[in-house]
């Protein structure tokens, strides 16, 4: 049943649970009396004849909730318990259809007396009301479960830009200013907030840092700053890091 599918006005009740049960005991019993005095003519001992009912019918019974449990299973599953649900009704029905012609046929009554054909047929009703019982169990189970509507998935947000970070103080102005041709040694014209510390500042704090490491990175720069108490931002670091890699191979 969907997820989605909304429940119908008419709820299964007790009754109908009661009624299905009763149904599926009805034609269990009588399969079962058939079923365990075919057991007999097979030569099962007379204390283990009860177990030969419940190995046919049983796997009629649960044959059906397999089938319909691994619906969605792989093909060579639902074959193999197609197999075993084919097997076990074509036993059952086969043995109740035996069970009763025989017995007709060693009847001799003057009242009303059916044909072979007639007593095979309807010997088989017994089996096939047992899987038909289980079948309209499992439906109405189904059918009264709580449905569980899942919801409409929410549409995709539109991006949101990132906020600037504390660190982003230097941001430099646009290409098209004179400024944006100058080099990196030169002074360029910044908005935002004021550095906390000059260029030179910078270089000889971190210069000693940079000589003693053998691979000096931008965190180890960067953290190395911030724990003097200066903010940096990555514009300044590159400019930072440019600088003394220079001078690092001018040396």
């Amino acid at each position: 049943m969907p997820l989605n599918t909304p429940a119908t006005a008419h709820q299964a009740t007790a009754w109908d649970r009661a009624a299905v049960a009763l149904l599926g005991a009805a034609g269990c019993t009588l399969s079962y009396d058939a079923l365990q005095q075919i057991a007999i003519t097979i030569h099962v001992r007379p204390a283990l004849t009860y177990l030969f009912p419940l190995v046919i019918d049983g796997f009629i019974a649960y044959g059906v909730r397999a089938l319909l449990v691994l619906r969605d299973a792989p093909f060579r599953a639902r074959l193999y318990i197609w197999t075993l649900f084919a097997t076990a009704t074509t036993a059952s029905v086969w043995a109740n259809a035996l069970h009763a012609v025989r017995l007709n046929q060693q009847t001799h009554t003057t009242g009303l007396h059916l044909g072979d054909t007639t007593v095979g047929i309807l010997s088989t009703i017994a089996p096939l009301a047992l899987a038909g019982a289980v079948h309209l169990h499992i439906l109405i189970t189904r059918h009264d479960a709580p449905i569980t509507h899942v919801p409409a998935p929410l549409p995709p947000e539109a991006p949101q830009l990132a906020e600037p970070t504390p660190d982003d103080d230097e941001a430099i102005t646009h290409d098209l200013t004179p400024e944006a041709n100058q080099s990196p040694d030169e002074s360029v014209r910044r908005i935002g907030r004021p550095p906390s510390a000059e260029l030179d500042e910078l270089l000889a704090l971190v210069r000693p840092v940079f000589t003693a490491h053998e691979n000096p990175t931008r965190n180890v720069i960067r953290d190395h700053i911030r724990a003097a108490g200066h903010t940096i931002s990555e514009d300044r670091l590159t400019q930072i890091m440019a600088t003394l890699r220079r001078d690092q191979h001018g040396h």
